[in-house]
């Protein structure tokens, strides 16, 4: 979801010839999983190349590894797990009492991978795992695991990276195969319970899998079979529970297919799985074009970013914007990287087109059905190219992204649009996705009853309207003129009596009849096309949304998954402060800072200086913990040392400046690649880890790598630490063919590139924080969009604790000028004079600008 892959592959690359079930009878298929695994090992190893430079292209890096156990299915877990206690299936989560299991009872491994606000992923588990019939044979033949793909990122990179290898497509539920090695020997996505519409059903692909198979698709929720030693057999996503669906088997299909084919069939199972594994290892490594000691002249030029803004604009969708066709994802990454070269060229052709591309499409997005209009925040993604009918998930990495590009745009506009949609964001965080204590959890579901004695849910059920319903609602007269505030809200948001839903985005029939807000025109035309003055028509749009508001709070809420993840809890403390900043508003950098102080209560271990990866919400309101926490990866270290580097620039107490340092040093020991640079996903310490990952994609979420790139930069900027520039360039020419080949697939990392040549813009105020001349002076730097600009303050009673005191010379020397407080702006080492006002300030900023 969010890559489009399998598209990509076959319009560009000689990829491993692949079958697509809506082209299988059942007996091709069952055929095809007859030959599975010398196919499979054959086909990638014929395709060995094509393969490699898949991976180069688009899917992350691999290698060997080692795992934190969760506990075993009823014990304290994640939400996930927890959801899956009404399941009739013997349930594990991942760790050693299920491989030690498949081991002593010499059977497969299924693995489901999914989040718990996956819709398939809960069909998936509706249709066939709760079916006792499925469930009988997934009991008496497999070892069945569940894990959270939120919580265990790892886990999921390595089998999406074997069914993905293996199909050219993704998603979730991923459903794989496994020996009790841990090898993948087949793999999907969503399976049917049971054979129908020439679609094997999941029964028949059980009791036939073993028959040798790799993956017909990839995705979440993802399942896999392992043999006793956790070598992957067979996987896939999502699986009906009974065949259907033109020739996709069904789930109880795929349980006696297995099955019956591992006790047949075993040794040529486990060794495909090792070759498998063995093929991946070798055709997806990182080729790194330097030695490690000759990393200056390496680190890529300015060809990637110019290579990569071309590829932007001829991917650009003009009429709705976003980039390519339907789905559209909101996809961050792509706005800091085009804000970016914006910022740098505002007066070039070049930046006033990446300028124009970001507002947009960030204007349609708000004018969306996939912007919340009535509760506000963004769904994870709409499934038309006009961004009006989404998928109603909201997920926080989502909000916290996305309220750091509409500030991003507001800095760059100074419109009022953009700003009110920041604090959209920020007000349904901190309304629907905050924890008491300080964190913030991770996402709604996109499913709920449509009514409390509703015995099914359905998408969107929570976020809709029928006509009749808002005329009823809205039926209030406004004062001095002819019409009702439903008169001007249906026109606006373009509901309709018949639904505004188009039955090609409506498979289900789930939005018959309904309306999903969204705005064609403007206030301006809803005025005049009522003949009503602007602040009139403003105020009957404000008090229909607040009405619809209080109905929706009564109806029956979606799922919330109250896990809370150090990375994404990191990515909104980094959304907190830069709203803050941007909109000179306190009270969001005080919201950012009571996160920090949560993250460094609950998962932050001071003495050995390490991160966990998630804790929840108990039962109680309290914060828990599982029984065995899971150890942070390197995206929980990442983004929360960019959220603190963005909580110091907003509130500038140096003791989370002091914190990110320290966790930069942690996950360089932790996670740098000595021998080939870059960091890998997951530590060295993870025994059921068969391969380790580098992560060098940017999608919904950027990559570890990339946004690391930035905080050595950066950090290197604040402390005088050549060593971590250094060790940025040998990340950057780590990446080196990827940049250069394919840079759109990695805008985070190549707008870190262009900062690492053009060198962060630094701005040292002394003075005073609490004085009006110092907060003039950071204002005025605060209200510019300068991306990976380093801003400092130099207030001389924290000479004796502060770090930047400690370890940057240039601070130690600086002094307030005749008793008032002063800026200083350096760049490439050499600073300006300084200078008192924040006029002569905007003018100093403004000498770089091109």
């Amino acid at each position: 979801e969010g890559w489009g892959g399998g598209g990509w592959i076959e319009n560009n690359i000689e990829a491993p010839r692949r079958y697509a079930w809506p082209d299988m009878e059942l007996s091709s298929f069952f055929g095809w999983l007859d030959t599975c695994s010398s196919f499979a090992v054959g086909r990638l190893e014929r395709g060995a190349q094509s393969v490699k430079r898949i991976f180069q292209e688009w899917r992350p890096v691999i290698e060997f590894v080692p795992c934190v156990d969760l506990p075993r299915a009823g014990s304290p877990g994640g939400i996930f797990i927890e959801l899956w206690q009404q399941a009739e299936i013997t349930l594990y989560p991942w760790g050693e009492e299920a491989f030690e299991k498949a081991r002593k009872e010499d059977k497969l491994i299924f693995l489901s991978v999914g989040y718990s606000t996956c819709h398939w992923c809960h069909v998936m588990e509706r249709e066939s795992f709760e079916n006792e019939d499925i469930a009988n044979v997934m009991n008496e033949h497999f070892v069945n695991i569940k894990v959270d793909r939120e919580e265990r990122p790892d886990v999921d990179k390595i089998y999406m990276t074997f069914v993905q290898a293996t199909s050219g497509h993704g998603g979730w539920p991923m459903s794989v195969f496994l020996t009790p090695r841990l090898e993948p020997v087949m793999g999907g996505t969503y399976f049917p319970p049971e054979d129908h519409w020439h679609r094997p059903g999941f029964r028949s692909v059980l009791l036939r899998v073993a028959q040798q198979a790799t993956s017909g698709g990839g995705g979440w929720p993802m399942s896999v079979w392992l043999t006793p030693e956790l070598t992957p057999v067979f996987g896939g996503t999502y699986y009906p529970p009974v065949d259907r669906y033109y020739g996709q088997p069904g789930f109880k299909s795929l349980l006696g297919i297995l099955s019956s084919q591992w006790k047949d069939n075993r040794q040529n199972f486990a060794e495909s799985g090792k070759k498998v594994i063995d093929v991946l290892r070798k055709t997806t490594t990182l080729d790194v074009p330097f030695a490690l000691a000759a990393l200056a002249t390496s680190v890529p030029t300015h060809e990637c970013w110019e290579k990569c803004i071309k590829q932007f604009t001829q991917s650009f969708e003009p009429q709705f914007g976003g980039f390519g066709m339907a789905p559209k994802f909101p996809q961050p990454v792509n706005f800091n990287f085009l804000f970016h070269i914006y910022s740098r060229e505002p007066n070039s052709e070049l930046g006033k087109k990446a300028l124009d591309m970001c507002l947009y499409t960030l204007k349609m997005m708000a004018k969306g059905g996939i912007h919340d209009h009535v509760a506000q925040g963004f769904a994870r993604y709409s499934t038309d190219e006009r961004w009006h009918v989404p998928h109603f998930e909201k997920m926080l990495y989502d909000q916290a992204q996305l309220a750091v590009a509409y500030s991003a745009a507001y800095l760059a506009t100074k419109d009022e649009f953009y700003a009110d949609i920041v604090r959209d964001i920020l007000l349904y965080v901190s309304r629907d996705l905050s924890d008491k204590s300080g964190g913030f959890y991770s996402a709604e579901d996109a499913d709920s009853y449509p009514s409390h004695d509703a015995k099914s849910k359905k998408e969107g059920a929570f976020c809709v309207w029928n006509y009749d319903e808002l005329q009823r609602l809205l039926d209030k007269p406004i004062e001095g003129s002819n019409f009702t505030i439903s008169d001007i809200f249906c026109y606006h948001y373009d509901v309709k009596p018949q639904g505004n839903v188009n039955p090609n985005q409506d498979p289900h029939d789930e939005l018959k009849y309904q309306n999903i807000l969204i705005v064609l025109g403007s206030e301006e035309e809803t005025a005049e096309k009522h003949g009503l003055d602007l602040a009139t028509t403003r105020q009957a749009l404000k008090e229909g949304r607040e009405i619809l508001f209080e109905v929706r709070q009564k109806r029956p809420r979606p799922h919330l998954d109250d896990k809370m993840l150090t990375a994404w809890n990191g990515l909104m403390i980094s959304g907190f402060s830069k709203a803050g900043q941007a909109l000179g508003d306190d009270s969001l950098v005080d919201r950012a800072v009571k996160a920090a102080n949560f993250v460094k209560k609950y998962l932050y271990n001071p003495t050995a200086e390490t991160l966990l990866r998630s804790c929840y919400k108990g039962s109680d309101g309290s914060v828990a913990q599982i029984a065995v926490p899971i150890a942070g990866f390197v995206d929980d270290y990442a983004f929360l040392i960019r959220g603190l580097l963005d909580l110091y620039e907003a509130c500038f107490d140096p003791s989370w400046l002091e914190w990110a340092e320290t966790l930069q040093d942690q996950q360089d020991r932790l996670f740098w690649d000595e021998e080939g640079a870059a960091y890998f996903t997951s530590p060295a310490s993870d025994s059921s880890i068969l391969i380790r990952l580098k992560e060098d994609q940017d999608g919904a979420e950027p990559s570890g790598n990339s946004v690391s790139a930035h905080n050595l930069i950066r950090l290197a900027a604040f402390l005088d630490r050549v060593e971590l520039q250094d060790k940025a360039a040998k990340l950057l020419t780590a990446f080196t063919s990827r940049l250069t080949r394919m840079p759109i697939a990695l805008p985070e990392l190549t707008s870190a590139l262009v900062l690492y040549h053009d060198s962060p813009t630094q701005v040292f105020v002394t003075g005073r924080r609490e004085d009006a001349d110092t907060a003039a002076l950071l204002a005025v730097v605060q209200g510019r969009l300068v991306p990976g600009r380093v801003l400092a303050l130099a207030d001389a009673r924290d000479r004796s604790e502060s770090v930047l005191y400690r370890k940057c010379e240039v601070i130690r020397r600086m002094k307030p000028v005749n008793g008032r407080a002063a800026a200083y702006v350096c760049r490439h080492r050499t600073c300006s004079l300084p200078v008192n006002t924040p006029q002569e300030l905007e003018a100093l900023l403004n000498e770089h600008r091109q």
